[in-house]
């Protein structure tokens, strides 16, 4: 298809609104004005592909999934997992309450337990001094949740005991509203701990804000060329338990599952750094980086069965949501209710994401497909444009020389050509 034709496509198939693919062509995208209003020191703005990702179905609907990202084959490969999760129904997938955690960092104390105490004892009185900094939040159902104390009595500083304020942050991602409750609350922290609270700040790893998607895929449609099913499967498994072995693996493993979840973070207006800098503790809270997701066959039906968990600190509403009119349409593309429905969807396309990978790996290498499409790149790099970039890469392509240089020199042989025979 056309570019035209794709966002054609959503109109039929999705409903898309006028407005809306207007939005998400990029054509009024983020004004100068309103781009100056969200980071500091603004020269202009900048641009990234935005893709769709299809064939997602989770907890039996269908899903389109718009993803930003730079990088060519993830939105080939993302749809491409989440066709082969069709074939086994799909991806259910699931996430927590939206719970997110505050610190505040408390020094100066010479009795970390008798500090503790008297903070316990008096946590609702804090709880409701807190609830007081967010009426807007309470309004809507959360709020503050529970207080939570951990104590280092051995640091480079000294003691210190940290304080965590847990809060329902509903559908936004959480952290302004998490510091400003922690700044309300310091105060009467230091007059009833008699320390000195010095940090107030959001966690990152957001631990009781865990989103899972699960899939299962039959042996027979992962038959690819000249392997079979059930050789696919298999090599699927055994690329998985080196990830579970193997540290240097596990994490390349993780980058390629955080390829897709980043791209639909970026496209939804979400903070990626938060959910990578999660995504990436969680793997290591063992000691030792693992998989974010496990791949194994079913011993009843021989099925391939693949799961993932991970923190995920994503919002509906605020944040650049209000002021990017792209990222408002791409959620409204996915028709997400919640952002604990929009954590789950994130989950299954990291899990799509890995599926692709790991099939493509186990066959005929990640290079092949990878450099395939990237080969439309390497064309525009060289200075090839329009149809003289497709006419290249698909040369490169047939002859299997894929590669700057060669794009370099079917560029200049095409520009020559052309110019002699004008």
């Amino acid at each position: 298809m056309t570019v035209d034709e794709r966002r054609d496509s959503l109109r039929t198939e999705f409903g898309c609104s006028s407005d809306d693919l207007s939005a998400l062509s990029g054509d009024p995208g983020l004004t100068e004005d309103s781009a100056n209003r969200m980071i500091e020191n603004v020269i202009g703005r900048y641009a990234l592909p935005l893709g769709a990702a299809r064939n997602f179905v989770i907890n039996g609907r269908k899903y389109i999934i718009p993803m930003v990202i730079e990088e060519p084959s993830v939105v080939a490969a993302a749809s491409n997992g989440a066709r082969l999760a069709k074939a086994g129904g799909g991806f259910s997938a699931e996430a927590d309450d939206p719970r997110m955690i505050g610190q505040l960092q408390i020094t100066g104390l010479s009795d970390l337990h008798a500090a503790a105490a008297a903070l316990e004892a008096e946590k609702a009185h804090l709880l409701k001094l807190a609830a007081e900094s967010c009426p807007n939040l309470i309004r809507r159902g959360g709020g503050p949740v529970d207080m939570e104390f951990r104590m280092f009595p051995e640091t480079d500083a000294g003691p210190m005991l940290i304080v965590h304020l847990i809060m329902d942050v509903r559908d936004v991602m959480g952290a302004n509203l998490i510091d400003t409750a922690l700044e309300s609350i310091a105060p009467e922290v230091e007059k009833i701990s008699g320390g000195i609270v010095r940090l107030r700040i959001l966690s990152n790893l957001a631990d009781q804000r865990l989103a899972r998607a699960a899939c299962r895929v039959p042996a027979e449609v992962l038959a690819f060329k000249e392997f079979d099913g059930e050789t696919v499967l298999s090599r699927i498994v055994e690329a998985a338990a080196f990830a579970e072995a193997d540290p240097y693996r596990a994490v390349t493993h993780n980058k390629g599952i955080m390829n897709g979840i980043d791209a639909v973070v970026l496209a939804t207006g979400n903070d990626w750094r938060a959910v990578e800098s999660g995504a990436h503790a969680w793997a290591a809270k063992t000691g030792q980086i693992r998989p974010l997701s496990h791949w194994r066959r079913d011993p009843e039906n021989g099925d391939l069965l693949g799961t993932i968990e991970l923190p995920m600190a994503v919002g509906t509403v605020g944040g650049a949501t209000r002021v990017h009119p792209g990222a408002a349409a791409a959620l409204r593309l996915m028709n997400v209710q919640s952002a604990q429905e929009l954590a789950g969807v994130l989950a299954a396309v990291g899990l799509a994401q890995n599926l692709a990978a790991l099939k493509a790996l186990s066959t005929e290498g990640i290079q092949r497909g990878h450099m395939s499409l990237h080969a439309k790149q390497l064309a525009a790099a060289a200075g090839a444009q329009g149809e003289l970039a497709d006419r290249i890469a698909a040369q490169m392509v047939t002859e299997n020389h894929i590669s700057a240089s060669y794009a370099a020199e079917l560029a200049a042989a095409y520009i020559k050509e052309s110019h002699h025979d004008a």
